[in-house]
Formats: structure tokens, C-alpha cells, sequence
């Protein structure tokens, strides 16, 4: 008897890499989750993402050879120069299947609305927008060379500054304590003197260490703190105008849109987001759940390349067993 052929779905992210090892009835055959895939993130990035192709094999059992289609999504790739660091990513000898490199925007647009059009938002480790129209167009915020400032690592930073420059008064006290404590600082006088110093000359580390406080920002802004509630809302409202810049390019109304990431389903995001959605601009929204993760995105991708396009039963096979990682 032969194999049974795999697919295999790649979401390199700045903080994880999942891949996804499934047949093509869409049974989820294993799964792994290991370091970060961007290169801006993690020097061993290729590393990371060799140890998670790897494990997702064995833990499955299944052979190199079984592999017929690698679909990757990868944080950080933005522009054709990207691609040299982008294919060693993927890059083992034992397997010599076509391979598929895209931006991670787009195979969670693949996951959260397989086949329909409509709006992802991302704000987790990085921020960006996605539609995907009626004709099957791809756009990005980053097309109108718009971007929302709502990465984890942007709204920490914001915060810090808004704390730095005075900007604070009582409902602001525990998130002060939780700054201090973060950086491990007596005072907000020696705070401003490790930024005057620049934080931390090497750029990764100084960006993982604002992107752990974010949920210190958000968890604050839900408790009233003036301070990280103003840099929530302007990420917010960042947000929304990027939104109605993709929407000008669907017919849909309402548009759909789902969101994806740490900081967009924090539950202070999640309210104000909700809130400003059901206001709308130019056009009426619907806020969706994701059907699928991103790393699940990537397994359709790769269908899809393949001349296989997922139908409701692989779609419905892959929600089952999503569900149960």
C-alpha cells in the first residue's frame, strides 16, 4: 500500500512557529509549536522552524516522502529581498516537495475566512490588515503605506512614553508599580534614565521586552488606567481606519471582519473594537470568529496550490481536529 500523502502548513510568527502536518480529507495528522520563524526576531529563526518541521514529523510518523506540498507563512516577509532568508527556512534535504513562501498575513485570511471575502485584523507580536475582495484580490493596509500601531511591542512603548512624559495621574498607580516592576526600576527618575540610555542597544531584545508588557497594558486599560486606555484607543482607532481603507475595495455590506492575535482579543480590545465596529463608517461591519487558525490556513494554501481547493468536509475535518490542539 501506498503512503498516504501530507500537507504540511507553516505560521512563522515573531514569537512561535506551528506547523501542521494533515492528509488530504483534512484530518489533522500532528502539530508543533516551536521558536520564532522571523529572522527580525530570532537569529536562529531558521533553526526554529527546522525543529518544528522536524517534531511534526515524527510525531506523526510520517515519512519525508510522504510530504507532497509545503505551504509557509512567514512574519516579516514584506518585499522580494526577503526571500533569501525566507527559503532556508524551509530548507531540508529530505524534503524535495514544491514549497510555497508567503506573507503569515495571508494564510491567516485562509484560516479565519476560507474562500470569503472580507477583513482580517492582526495585532499579536506584529500588526497588519488583509482583505481579500470579490475577485480574489489581495490588499494590506501597508498598500496605502497605512499602519495601525497596535503590535504588542507599539502599545508598550507608547505607554512607557506616555508615563515617561508626565502624562499620568492616580488611575494610572498600578500600572506605574507593574512599569517599575517590568523593568526593574525603583523610580520613575531611573526609568527615564534607562531610556535616555536607549533601553537596550540590541534591538530583538529591547522589542521582546516591550512586547511582554503589553499585557500588563491592556489588563490596565481594562481596570481604568487613564494612561493605557489612550494608548488602546488610538491603537483602536488606527485600527478602524485601516479597516475602512480595505473596505472601499469590497461590494460587500456588511463587510466581514475577524480578528487574530494577543493584543486585538485582549478583552479591553475586544469591547472597544466591538463598540466601534457596530458604529461603522462608510460601511456596516460584521465581526466574525476565525474558522480556522492561521497555521490551518496555510494547509488550504498549499491545498489550493495543489489544484486541490478544500471543500465544506475538509474544512469541517479541519475544524474538528483544530479544536482539539
Amino acid at each position: 500500500m501506498q503512503p498516504e500523502p501530507v500537507i504540511l502548513g507553516i505560521d512563522g510568527g515573531g514569537t512561535h512557529t506551528r506547523v501542521m502536518a494533515a492528509d488530504l480529507r483534512g484530518t489533522i495528522l500532528s502539530y508543533s509549536e516551536k521558536g520564532s520563524a522571523s529572522l527580525y526576531r530570532d537569529a536562529a529563526a531558521a533553526s526554529n522552524v527546522h525543529e518544528a518541521i522536524r517534531h511534526t514529523l515524527a510525531l506523526g510518523g510520517i515519512a519525508p516522502g510522504q510530504v507532497i506540498g509545503i505551504a509557509a507563512g512567514i512574519a516579516g516577509y514584506d518585499a522580494p529581498e526577503d526571500l533569501e532568508w525566507i527559503l532556508r527556512l524551509t530548507d531540508l534535504p529530505e524534503l524535495l516537495c514544491p514549497k510555497w513562501h508567503v506573507n503569515d498575513a495571508l494564510i491567516a485570511h485562509y484560516g479565519a475566512m476560507p474562500g470569503t471575502p472580507g477583513i482580517i485584523v492582526i495585532s499579536g507580536t506584529g500588526s497588519i490588515l488583509v482583505a481579500v475582495n470579490e475577485e480574489g484580490r489581495l490588499l494590506r493596509n501597508y498598500d496605502f503605506h497605512h499602519y495601525a500601531n497596535s503590535a504588542a511591542r507599539s502599545i508598550a512603548y507608547e505607554t512607557v512614553y506616555e508615563v515617561l512624559a508626565g502624562y499620568t495621574d492616580a488611575s494610572d498607580d498600578r500600572l506605574i508599580r507593574r512599569m517599575l516592576e517590568h523593568w526593574q526600576k525603583p523610580s520613575l527618575s531611573a526609568l527615564h534614565t534607562l531610556a535616555e540610555a536607549g533601553f537596550e542597544s540590541d534591538r530583538r531584545t529591547r522589542d521582546k521586552t516591550f512586547g511582554a508588557f503589553a499585557p500588563a497594558v491592556t489588563a490596565e486599560a481594562l481596570g481604568g488606567s487613564g494612561a493605557a486606555q489612550r494608548v488602546c484607543d488610538r491603537a483602536m482607532d488606527q485600527i478602524m481606519n485601516g479597516i475602512g481603507l480595505l473596505a472601499g475595495s469590497l461590494r460587500q455590506d456588511p463587510v466581514p471582519v475577524a480578528c487574530i492575535g494577543s493584543v486585538v482579543n485582549s478583552d479591553y480590545f475586544r469591547a472597544g473594537l466591538t463598540a466601534r465596529l457596530q458604529r461603522g463608517a462608510r460601511k456596516a461591519y460584521a465581526a466574525l470568529q476565525p474558522q480556522l487558525p492561521p497555521v490551518a490556513g496555510a494547509v488550504l494554501y498549499a491545498l489550493e496550490q495543489l489544484g486541490r481547493p478544500a471543500d465544506a468536509a475538509v474544512i469541517h475535518a479541519m475544524q474538528q481536529g483544530a479544536a482539539k490542539l
